[in-house]
C-alpha cells in the first residue's frame, strides 16, 4: 500500500513492483546487454527488447495481458 499526493491509499501491483525490483537489481548487466532498448520484463525475466515503448507494448500484449508485465527503458542509472 502507498499513499498518493491526494492522500488516497492505493494497493501497488506486487507483480509489477517485483519486476521493477528485478530491473534495479540487474540494471548494470542489463545495460551492458540492452542499453537504450525498451525491455519487457515478466516473472523476473526479460521477455523482449524493443526500440520504442509503443512497439514493446504492441508485441507484449499479443501474448500477455496488460498489467502482467513491466515495460522499462534500459539505461544507466
Amino acid at each position: 500500500m502507498f499513499q498518493t499526493s491526494e492522500g488516497k491509499v492505493c494497493a501497488m501491483n506486487v507483480q509489477l513492483k517485483n519486476e521493477f525490483q528485478f530491473y534495479l537489481e540487474h540494471q548494470e548487466e542489463l545495460v551492458k546487454k540492452y542499453n537504450g532498448k525498451v525491455l519487457v520484463i515478466k516473472n523476473q525475466e526479460v521477455i523482449g527488447a524493443y526500440d520504442t515503448e509503443i512497439l514493446a507494448l504492441q508485441e507484449a500484449t499479443k501474448t500477455h495481458p496488460l498489467g502482467t508485465f513491466l515495460i522499462q527503458k534500459c539505461e544507466p542509472g
